[in-house]
């Protein structure tokens, strides 16, 4: 008798509300979990949901955290299950029907023979469909992921105008950026079904009174006498608790999810994509990386082959036009460690260091990728007692006439007396060889007229006709050196004036030394704690130039480290303390992270384009030749696997002036914060009174952020700023990349 008075009270509930509102309703809410609540279109405020509550359209939902909801749609008993952290709105119309989701999670079984196209709408995509299953997961980021279960379901981008389709067992991302793509996913990523676990989850951790009562659906379905007059009520309402075995006809089975196998080790063979835009010569492009890499042993093999489209959808042809291009497809070609009797890396050099880095220190040949694109070598072996190790920083410049060159060498004496003696030596070879030039005629962009042809460089007038001088094509091609129209040089022309030849990287040359000697001694070695004295004097010489072109006086300076201190705590802190003093033109380490951005620098003032060294402008100020003293310390450690940083700061004092440098560089540990694939920043300033001045010459800066839209797939933010001197003031140089990465 309870039984059929609870039946008999729900029906009569249902038919009540039904024929209460009328045919404005478009769904009902049948299970409510935790924080849920609904608001009409014209209502001013949320209320608290309650199963067995109709939904119009027009309508909001949001579901809070912990929380979940289940609606089921009237006509057709399309399925939504909404995840805590969502909010959407209810939209009908005549012929089609829109789930409109601001953020959230919601997994969509529509049923096949509704007479409505269904669709979801994000603030960056729209996903339609007639019948099918999937996961719609709408990030505040402005990345949309759509997960595939059953049919087919067409994705399309608002921002680009794009589409594509995604089947079952696939991931379609869609991007604020416009980028959309669609790539397979393995079982274990895509999102488990909801109700199941958060009815567990939610009768641990939400209190009684929170949880609101379900409708028993079984209930529902034993209506044999009574006929509503819009629909039925949905059967999939059987799936709720406190139903009567008897009278159960249908369960809805919830898919389980196997679980994720356990990680296999590095194979030998991974997948690196990327898509994005790059900021090359001042213009963006559209990138298209395909980022391979191989693993043989100790042989490993980094390939970068990337296309980039202009917006006319054009390709450049600069990467792709010269046999030696082919040089910059390899991101780089490794064997061994450096810890292996011979060991080499060919390509992208990051953070080289030589001894204890008086001269050379955290170098990279990347600052400038990928506009500039340089290929260095570092090598070394490892001969009992004596090691060697020797450094280019772009072996194509050598073609030029330059290159950054790194020598050194070390000899321990004895397993009883483990004194390192260890020397360096450290050559620019040109660093005039730093300047652009993009058609190899030794004439710098800067100066060229015609930097994309090899056979021209002048142009007097600036009509772009070169001078006949300028060149070595036939004259009947027709020179206009007085710009009067014709190629003739007439005879009241004879006063006119030919520009000079330009700046010329054959006929000048500046060169940088530096030389070094050290020794080192482990004066502790414990399990808790390692302790390394040492002492290094470095020079620094700057020969004279004088071509007629370019001057420049000769330099020369001394710096010695002495004492210096290495320590190393619990095997994860790690201290470095150094007594300095300077003499003369010497700055510790010279050649750093940002050598390549300030190594040589044209920059224009009132009597034209000017070309310096770094060593011209670090000297410039007679203050920064003064003789000093000071100290320098640093640290760097990796806390708990979450996070690693280093940090560094250095004091000289002369006289009452002082020059100060500061380094920092911080990481995340991607594995402990979801969906983050990479989080770094850096900020380097050397050599300056205020190292916190950021509009500097000497400053570079920079993060790299990545967001973990699946596995294997990235959208990576890179962004580094550093600044040039034109001559007018100080100009800020930004360089962005925004690519999506790929990983398998």
């Amino acid at each position: 008798m309870m039984k059929i008075v609870r039946i008999s009270t729900v029906l009569f509930f249902f038919i009540f509300m039904q024929f209460s509102y009328g045919s404005d309703a478009v769904a009902t809410i049948t299970k409510v979990l935790g924080l849920v609540q609904v608001k009409g279109s014209t209502s001013p405020s949320f209320d608290t949901a309650k199963a067995g509550q109709m939904v119009y359209s027009g309508d909001y939902i949001k579901v809070g955290d912990p929380g979940f909801c289940m609606v089921i749609y009237l006509d057709d008993k399309s399925l939504l299950k909404i995840r805590e952290s969502t909010e959407f709105q209810f939209i009908e119309s005549e012929n089609l029907r829109t789930i409109n989701i601001n953020l959230g999670k919601i997994l969509t079984d529509v049923k096949r023979g509704g007479k409505k196209d269904f669709r979801i709408e994000t603030p960056v995509s729209v996903s339609s469909v007639k019948g099918t299953k999937w996961w719609t997961i709408s990030d505040p980021v402005g990345v949309d992921r759509f997960y595939g279960l059953e049919g087919t379901l067409e994705i399309f981008n608002k921002i680009s105008g794009l589409s594509v389709s995604l089947d079952p067992g696939q991931m379609t991302m869609s991007t604020a950026t416009g980028e959309i793509m669609t790539t397979p996913v393995s079982p274990e990523e895509i999102p488990k079904d909801p109700e199941e676990e958060f009815e567990e989850e939610l009768k641990e951790e939400v209190p009684e009174e929170e949880i609101e009562e379900e409708i028993p659906e079984e209930e529902i379905e034993e209506e044999p006498e009574v006929e509503i007059e819009k629909e039925e009520v949905p059967e999939e309402v059987e799936m709720l608790e406190e139903v009567p075995e008897e009278v159960i006809e249908e369960v809805e089975e919830v898919e389980e999810v196997e679980p994720a196998p356990e990680p296999e080790e590095e194979g030998p063979f991974k997948l690196g994509f990327g898509l994005g835009s790059a900021t090359i010569d001042g213009m963006i492009y559209n990138q298209f990386a395909f980022r391979p890499e191989f693993r043989f042993g100790k042989l490993g093999i980094g390939l970068d082959l990337v296309l980039y489209i202009d917006n006319e959808g054009n390709i450049r042809q600069n990467e792709w036009d010269e046999v030696t291009d082919i040089a910059d497809k390899f991101l780089y070609v490794r064997w061994a460690e450096k810890s292996d009797p011979y060991w080499f890396k060919l390509g992208a050099l990051e953070g080289v260091t030589l001894g204890y880095g008086g001269l050379l220190r955290g170098y990279s040949n990347m600052i400038e990728f990928p506009s500039v694109r340089r290929v260095g070598f570092d090598g070394g072996v490892n001969l009992g007692s004596f090691s060697a190790e020797i450094f280019l920083a772009n072996v194509k410049d050598l073609s030029r006439g330059g290159t950054l060159l790194g020598l050194r060498g070390t000899y321990k004496v004895s397993k009883n007396f483990p004194l390192r003696i260890g020397t360096n030596l450290v050559v620019d070879i040109n660093q005039f060889s730093g300047l652009k030039d993009t058609d190899d005629d030794t004439y710098p962009d800067i100066f060229d007229d015609f930097p994309d042809d090899n056979t021209l460089w002048n142009d007097t007038d600036g009509d772009g006709i070169p001078d006949f001088e300028g060149g070595t094509q036939e004259p009947e091609i027709g020179w206009d050196i007085d710009g009067d129209g014709d190629n003739i040089l007439d005879d009241d022309d004879e006063d006119v004036l030919l520009k000079p030849t330009p700046f010329s990287i054959k006929d000048n040359k500046a060169q940088a030394f530096g030389f070094a000697l050290d020794i080192g001694y482990p004066v502790l070695r414990t399990k808790v704690v390692n302790i390394d004295i040492f002492a290094e004097l470095n020079r620094l010489s700057f020969p004279a130039v004088n071509t007629g072109q370019f001057s420049r006086i000769e330099r020369k300076g001394t710096g010695l480290t002495a004492p210096g201190v290495k320590v190393n705590l619990f095997k994860f802190f790690n201290i470095r303390l150094e007594y300095r003093i300077k003499k003369e033109y010497f700055v510790p380490q010279f050649f750093d992270q940002a050598y390549d951005l300030n190594r040589v620098l044209a920059i224009y003032n009132e009597d034209g384009t000017q070309v310096y060294t770094k060593d011209m402008l670090i000297f410039k100020d007679a203050n920064s030749v003064l003789d000093s003293k000071g100290y320098y310390g640093s640290a760097s450690a990796d806390l708990f696997n979450i996070v690693s940083f280093t940090a560094s700061y250095a004091n000289m004092v002369a006289d009452t002036t002082k020059f100060n440098s500061f380094f920092t560089f911080a990481s995340l540990n991607p594995e402990n914060i979801p969906m983050l694939s990479e989080a770094t920043v850096y900020y380097q300033h050397n050599n300056d009174q205020n190292p916190f001045k950021i509009e500097s010459v000497n400053t570079v800066l920079g993060y790299r952020l990545g967001y973990e839209i699946s596995k294997g797939v990235s959208l990576v933010w890179d962004f580094r700023q550093f600044y040039r001197d034109t001559g007018d003031g100080l100009e800020p140089v930004k360089q962005t990349t925004i690519e999506t990465q790929f990983s398998f």
